[in-house]
């Protein structure tokens, strides 16, 4: 695509099963598949220019980034009619201007990290994670990372419309613990780092 021509970019909202999250998901791809981005607060959207124009909107608590969608967790205070437009119009005209998404510095760390060599028992994790279980909380705007397994305890990190979501632990316990220990022998339990 020539940089110089613009982009027709449509953008839709999702809702999601945490209520203060939304999901705006695009026609093309933002990043990799599997790869995420979570700004839990301003402080830490310096690598991203786009996230970083979400926060100075006095109602954004959190904007989480993955494969085609941005998901903005909104204060409590704020209604979803009200400034949902708002937050569409300004993702959809960063995005046709050409603006960086992520700092290069950011995806440099992230591209050193996935050339680590490690244990087969994580690779089996990630791979029952990304198989059986990412599909389905992508659809409702979050993200689960694998975190780290030590001593039968899978720590997972839950990003996006997922982070402060009523139903999570729910999930987390019945449904991906459950999962992990009947396809590993190895996991004894799964926790959520950082909630």
């Amino acid at each position: 695509m020539n940089p110089t021509q613009e982009r027709y970019i449509t953008i839709y909202t999702e809702a999601s099963p945490n209520p203060n999250s939304l999901k705006f998901a695009l026609n093309f791809m933002l990043l990799p598949e599997g790869t995420t981005f979570d700004f839990p607060d301003a402080a830490h959207a310096a690598e991203s220019p786009l996230a970083t124009e979400l926060f100075t909107y006095e109602f954004v608590r959190r904007v989480f980034v993955m494969s085609n969608f941005i998901t903005v967790t909104k204060a409590d205070e704020a209604d979803w009619h009200d400034i949902a437009p708002t937050l569409k119009n300004h993702i959809k005209a960063y995005l046709e201007a050409g603006k960086p998404l992520l700092s290069a510095k950011i995806m440099e760390t992230y591209d050193a990290q996935l050339n680590q060599d490690e244990p087969e028992v994580n690779r089996k994790i990630k791979q029952i994670l990304d198989e059986y279980v990412r599909p389905a909380v992508e659809g409702d705007g979050g993200a689960i990372n694998f975190h780290s397994f030590e001593n039968g305890v899978v720590k997972v990190l839950l990003q996006g419309s997922c982070s402060g979501c009523p139903s999570s632990t729910l999930t987390l316990k019945a449904g991906i613990e459950n999962l992990l220990k009947r396809m590993i022998p190895e996991v004894s339990e799964v926790v959520a780092e950082g909630m």
